[in-house]
């Protein structure tokens, strides 16, 4: 998931940024209003995080012109604890929820998977794709009962295809979703990370297919795929087990 933080308390914007990085989260910050309102009208977004005090432009105006654009993307409004109008404005102009500072980063990262949830559609925060389940909450993968062991970006590529099984997600799709203004990601590296979580979602029977040239897909889920995966897993286990008696 990728998110705008417009906040220009520097310490503050840090600490969220370090936090929700750690949380496997793209991160873009901006410290005022008019960098916010550049950003959302040229870039694509899963969330908003808006300190309503920005200068150049208050966070206000800048939620007035994104719901002016028609968009949906959520938003949660960061406000002095004083501000009580400020609030009721920015929730009628729009806003999904608020938070008064000072808070416990706790109940920002609750709400803020509760937000990528709702931007995403909604439904429930366990994704089922086959023997692959997903909690959307937890940010933790399985196959078959067993967790996987996923690195940040491979579960970022994992919430972005599970998203649009079926269909064709591209490169540049996956850059804009997993990576952050300024920092250098090549078609290379999302191959790595494709490659990656391949390797570990396939032995369930889930097949991320390689459209040359275009992108990748998550197949809809096939009982015959799993079960030649399946059957060759048992393959390989039988030859290694056979290697080692002799």
């Amino acid at each position: 998931m990728r998110i705008l933080l417009a906040e220009d308390d520097s310490v503050l914007a840090d600490g969220l940024t370090r936090s929700l990085r750690q949380s496997g989260y793209a991160i873009d910050c901006v410290k005022n209003g008019q960098d916010a309102d550049t950003a959302l009208s040229t870039q694509e977004f899963d969330l908003l995080i808006l300190d309503l005090g920005l200068p150049k432009m208050s966070g206000l105006e800048v939620l007035r012109r994104l719901r002016a654009r028609a968009s949906l993307l959520p938003v949660l409004i960061l406000t002095a604890a004083d501000s009580v109008e400020q609030r009721v404005e920015g929730l009628d102009l729009g806003a999904d929820d608020y938070m008064a500072k000072p808070f416990a980063l706790s109940e920002l990262e609750a709400r803020v998977r509760a937000l990528t949830r709702r931007g995403a559609g909604g439904g429930a925060a366990v994704v089922r794709h086959g023997p692959l389940v997903y909690d959307q909450v937890g940010r933790s993968a399985y196959i078959n009962d067993q967790m996987l062991d996923l690195s940040a970006r491979e579960l970022g590529l994992l919430e972005v295809l599970l998203a649009r099984t079926g269909r064709l997600v591209s490169k540049e799709q996956l850059v804009d979703h997993l990576c952050e203004w300024g920092e250098e990601v090549s078609n290379n590296a999302i191959e790595v990370y494709v490659h990656r979580l391949r390797k570990k979602i396939e032995v369930g029977g889930v097949r991320i297919a390689t459209v040359r040239g275009l992108g990748y897909c998550l197949e809809k889920f096939s009982e015959a795929s799993a079960a030649a995966a399946a059957a060759a897993a048992a393959n390989d286990a039988r030859i290694a087990a056979t290697a080692a008696d002799k």
